[in-house]
């Protein structure tokens, strides 16, 4: 279990990196694009997709590292003010009973379109538009690797409740600013 962990920890912080790097280049070809149309009227509808492919990529890599350190959308009513305990037993439930089955829904039920795309080699209507299947592919891989580092979550949390007080955090929470 401690190496599933360490495994997908590290491999969540790896796919941090991946993201903030598609994140800065998407930022730099929007750049590059708006520079271009504005200054010599030359536009580009496969660097504009790039964009959109590259946004795709952080989403998708960057939701394990932000599952990782906890820096995902909570709903605080439920969270908010209770005891180290409580709040993983909170997050035992939220992701046996929420996160893990929605990932492996959305990645199973996806997996056919991606396939098919990738199979019949899909291209975007736009001219000079890019492949459409490597994106689609995105979606299950993404949410498989969401939820494998939500089963490393679960399994931090199980450490935690049976006495391993260094298995994980549960002091997340930052005051309002």
């Amino acid at each position: 279990m401690h190496t599933y962990i360490r495994l997908m920890d590290g491999l969540a912080r790896a796919l941090g990196v991946l993201a903030a790097w598609a994140l800065l280049l998407a930022c730099a070809i929007s750049a590059g694009n708006a520079t271009l149309r504005y200054a010599f009227s030359i536009g580009s509808n496969a660097w504009l997709e790039a964009q959109w492919y590259l946004f795709a990529l952080a989403v998708f890599a960057g939701a394990p590292m932000l599952l990782k350190l906890n820096e995902h959308v909570r709903v605080d009513v439920l969270y908010g003010g209770r005891s180290p305990r409580t709040k993983a037993w909170i997050d035992v439930l939220g992701l046996l009973l929420v996160l893990l089955p929605v990932c492996v829904v959305t990645a199973w039920m996806a997996w056919p379109f991606a396939v098919e795309a990738y199979v019949q080699r899909e291209h975007s209507p736009s001219a000079g538009g890019l492949l459409r299947w490597p994106v689609k592919v995105a979606i299950p891989v993404g949410f498989a690797l969401l939820a494998l580092q939500g089963l490393a979550e679960l399994f931090k949390r199980v450490a935690y409740l049976r006495g391993d007080a260094d298995a994980v955090r549960v002091d997340y929470e930052r005051p309002l600013q």
